[in-house]
């Protein structure tokens, strides 16, 4: 196994280049830069956390253009994401904007969705999860995820836990930016810290989301 050694600061500026020139032919020119500064690490990294979380799947740098209104063909960031349930795990991403890592549910729907809502409105899970965002915010996580404007359909407007149940996803994130340590070894000390953290959130969501 390779030893993660950090994102080369060639990693952002990779991605900054391409945000301008988003092409075939820049792609080819910069490929070896990609698949050393941006992949290798990436998987280094991933490879470092598998023994605690699990495998990740790192995701390919292509875009799915064939239904998309944006027709350039690569995706400006390199994401990883280990799964315990259906959409719900551990994320970690490199980009022009440097670092960033989150947890939780990015899309739940159907049963899944109905299962976990069920959990939200009921009042000792439901404290549970209220608990567990209100410590991962003050630990300095921002909480993000797809909302509904209304209450679900069969939950009252005025229901104790409203803002919950209107919650689609439920993401907690932590961008590291330009961090000097996000260039050496010690980011992944970081990452791993961090997706401890979030591990309450990522398994209450697997275990209330089984239908």
């Amino acid at each position: 196994m390779v030893e993660f050694t950090g994102f080369p600061v060639a990693a952002l500026d990779f991605y900054d280049d391409l945000e301008v020139d988003n092409t075939k032919s820049f792609w080819d020119a910069h490929k070896a830069v990609y698949d050393d500064a941006v992949r290798a690490p990436m998987v280094a990294l991933t490879d470092a956390l598998a023994p605690e979380f699990g495998e990740a799947k790192v995701f390919r740098p292509y875009r799915d253009v064939r239904f998309a209104k944006d027709k350039t063909p690569y995706k400006t960031h390199q994401g990883a994401f280990v799964a315990v349930a259906p959409a719900t795990g551990w994320y970690v991403e490199v980009a022009a904007p440097g670092v960033r890592v989150g947890g939780g549910i990015y899309h739940a729907g159907g049963a899944q969705l109905g299962a976990i809502r069920e959990a939200m409105a009921d009042k000792r899970a439901g404290a549970v999860l209220q608990r567990i965002l209100r410590d991962l915010e003050r630990g300095g996580f921002e909480l993000g995820g797809e909302r509904l404007k209304t209450a679900p359909r069969g939950y009252e407007k005025d229901h104790p836990r409203i803002e919950l149940l209107k919650m689609k996803s439920v993401l907690g994130s932590r961008k590291y930016g330009f961090e000097p340590f996000v260039h050496t070894a010690e980011l992944l000390d970081k990452v791993r810290d961090d997706w401890r953290r979030l591990r309450p959130l990522v398994s209450w969501l697997a275990e209330h989301g089984e239908a």
